[in-house]
């Protein structure tokens, strides 16, 4: 792992008030996602027939975030790459990150390879199994262009909002890279276009904080229909293959994710604790998009620069898949060794290679884990057949929760360690929020209650609203080049 740079130095806006009283239980988010999720296995083992009809609760949750996530990503990216003031030092980053993706995207991949194999869950399986049970996902990998050609001209919309309307996050990752660069190249002129699209920001936000209102809902009927739905088929032939998986993802957080922390300087098991609220809202939703807008402000409140943030988490959806990496390599193996097809070690390489291609992107498509599956089985389809894919449609529900998570957890890690790495990570206000997690108040953090010209709000545990990313930047070295600030923000100074 390459060195790391110096951690940006706190300047004085980086002191926090002494924390407030903590808030009861009862008004912390994830107590209320985890009386949801309560409620919703007990629905599911006691009403199974009803509770297999509530996944629209779920799916009416997630959608309600989906609608606010592609402006909230373009926005917010645009604003933090203008903000630098500097391409250079934004292509920089890219790259940093870029890099980081792909040697946690390789490792997840392999650590599945190896763990199927060493496990080996569909040896002796013999399970039958009925393409017309599959007809669907297959019916999604015959429209879905795959390979190299197919992925980058996934990433162009057709048209400037046609990206927007499908929430194709990559095709507006790519629009606010171009915008911002644009924004970057007019300097003072591009301020008042900076500024509103700073405040558009703050708006989603706003509207996020309203929609979280509903997790808890969100959460119950995803855990009532996954229970309902598919509760008596846990116990099946396929609870092995599951554990397997299980175990891989545990492993790779613990292990890979947490040697990286470590090296990096800061807990793993702390960030976790940080960011529960997150990841209880993932359970219960399988989706790891329905805490995209949360994550940034949480991590940007952690001590990252708002610049690195904004970039790093949204570019981690698409190409930071760490568990659907994992699911794809074991999920291939899997029915191979089901269906009794052998494969060759060359071969395992060559769809490891070709699967870190194919992840990329997996979050701009429908059904990602099983559907990027599919595409990878098709390109294999002389040695994996592609109709075996009805062997794990069936807990693939199950195994959706466990790819979200780890995904989350992944991203949340390549934030902090890109925060380190370029030097944009407050080190001591991070260390602050590791051990008090409780000193974020995210309710005042997603309001962005501002002054005019000044910096956000104090939380009432003492916590500033925006983090202290910006404050840090104000006794930074480059201070003179901008920092995090929008260029309007510089002159004001």
């Amino acid at each position: 792992m390459p060195s790391f740079g110096r951690a940006a130095k706190a300047g004085p806006g980086a002191d926090t008030a002494p924390a407030q009283p903590k808030k009861p239980i009862y008004r912390h988010l994830y107590f209320w996602v985890l009386v949801g999720i309560a409620l919703g296995i007990a629905v599911g083992l006691l009403f199974p027939a009803q509770a297999a009809g509530m996944r629209w609760l779920a799916d009416l949750f997630i959608a309600l975030v989906k609608v606010v996530i592609a402006p909230t990503i373009f926005c917010t990216v645009a604003v933090g790459i203008a903000g630098m003031g500097n391409l250079a030092k934004a292509g920089g980053l890219a790259m940093r990150t870029m890099v980081y993706f792909t040697a946690t995207t390789i490792v997840a991949l392999a650590l599945g390879l190896i763990t199927v194999n060493i496990m080996q869950p569909g040896v002796g399986l013999n399970m039958s199994f009925d393409e017309a049970d599959a007809a669907d996902t297959i019916a999604a990998v015959e429209g879905t262009e795959t390979g190299v050609s197919g992925f980058l001209m996934q990433i162009v919309p057709d048209s400037f909002f046609s990206a927007f309307v499908d929430g194709q996050l990559l095709q507006v990752l790519l629009l606010a890279v171009l915008v911002a660069c644009a924004l970057t190249m007019l300097g003072r002129r591009g301020e008042p276009a900076v500024r509103a699209l700073d405040t558009m920001s703050h708006i989603m936000f706003g509207v996020i904080k309203i929609v979280m209102f509903t997790a808890p809902i969100g959460a119950f009927g995803g855990m009532a229909f996954t229970i309902g739905e598919h509760g008596s088929k846990v116990l099946g032939s396929l609870a092995f293959f599951m554990l397997s998986f299980y175990i891989t993802c545990v492993v790779f957080i613990v292990v890979v994710l947490g040697l990286i922390a470590r090296v990096a300087g800061f807990s793993l098991f702390k960030m976790i604790r940080l960011i529960r609220d997150e990841l209880l809202i993932v359970l219960g939703t399988s989706s790891s998009e329905s805490v995209l807008p949360r994550m940034m402000v949480k991590m940007e409140a952690a001590g990252v620069r708002k610049s690195t943030v904004g970039l790093t988490i949204p570019t981690g959806y698409s190409f930071n898949l760490d568990g659907t990496a994992i699911y794809m390599a074991m999920g291939a193996i899997f029915i191979a060794q089901a269906t009794g097809s052998e494969i060759s070690v060359w071969t395992q390489i060559g769809l490891l290679v070709f699967m870190v291609i194919s992840s990329n992107g997996a979050a701009g498509v429908s059904g990602a884990g099983l559907v990027t599956l599919a595409a990878s089985l098709a390109a294999f389809g002389d040695v994996i057949p592609l109709a075996g894919i009805a062997l794990i449609v069936g807990i693939d529900r199950f195994m959706s929760e466990a790819r979200a998570l780890t995904n989350l957890t992944g991203n949340a890690v390549g934030t902090l360690v890109m925060g380190r790495w370029t030097g944009t990570l407050d080190r001591e206000r991070l260390r602050e929020v590791l051990d008090n997690p409780n000193s974020i108040d995210m309710d005042a953090l997603m309001s962005y209650e501002k002054d005019e010209d000044g910096p956000a709000a104090q939380s009432p545990e003492g916590a500033p609203a925006n983090g202290t990313a910006d404050a840090a930047a104000d006794g930074a070295a480059d201070a003179s080049e901008g920092g995090d600030r929008t260029p309007a923000e510089v002159k004001g100074s």
